[in-house]
């Protein structure tokens, strides 16, 4: 009798491990930001400031599954672009072009949720996600930097085609928000004013993976 409740609890253990999957999500693709341009710049200022707002988006997020269709985890995601350019400068009260480069990086970590039918026995699945955690900006040209972050958010949804039981793949839609109410820029912090914030709103469009266990 005792062997047989040891086996039916073993038995029970196992299944109950069975049930609990991971899942971990990386992605790399492409993004772009979708806050307004400060208007009054000139050509080449508008030029130098459009490469910076495309560039690399990378992301991953881990997650645990609670129910069939529910996950609860952590989500991070980077993009970076950069820009060289000519923006109009001042030598001896004579105006001339000067050569810049800029990089900028904005970074968003936080708590995620994610529903999912990837219980269900189809290779097609689908997942939505959503996170709120802090989003940073991080800007630097030549010697100047300035760095800020705010409440953020992201929301994501996704095809995933099953190609083994533990390996899917497919596109990934991404948004992400968050504007910035204040900058710090070489030590010093400056207030925006509310036509000044800055948006780190942003589309991306990816190629994503889930390796489950």
């Amino acid at each position: 009798m005792i062997r047989k409740l040891i086996v039916a609890a073993f038995i029970s253990i196992s299944a109950l491990s069975f049930a609990q999957k991971f899942s971990i999500i990386p992605s790399v693709g492409y993004a772009w930001r979708t806050a307004k341009t400060v208007p009054g710049l000139s050509r080449e200022e508008e030029d130098y400031v459009k490469g910076l707002k495309s560039g690399m988006n990378f992301d991953i997020s881990a997650y645990y599954q609670v129910n069939p269709i529910l996950s609860v985890g952590i989500k991070y995601s980077n993009f970076s672009a950069s820009s060289d350019g000519y923006i109009l400068g001042y030598v001896n009260n004579m105006p001339v072009s000067v050569p810049v480069t800029t990089k900028d990086q904005i970074n968003f970590f936080g708590p995620a949720v994610m529903i999912s039918n990837f219980t269900e026995q189809t290779r097609h699945k689908m997942f939505v996600d959503v996170g709120l955690g802090v989003i940073s900006y991080t800007t630097k040209t030549a010697n100047v930097k300035g760095t800020g972050s705010n409440l953020g958010a992201e929301l994501n949804l996704a095809y995933q085609y099953q190609i083994t039981k533990n390996i899917l793949i497919g596109p990934k839609l991404g948004l992400t928000a968050g504007t910035l109410n204040k900058m710090k820029i070489n030590g010093v912090t400056y207030d925006f004013d509310e036509d000044q914030k800055e948006g780190l709103h942003r589309v991306s469009l990816s190629a994503a993976a889930t390796f489950r266990f």
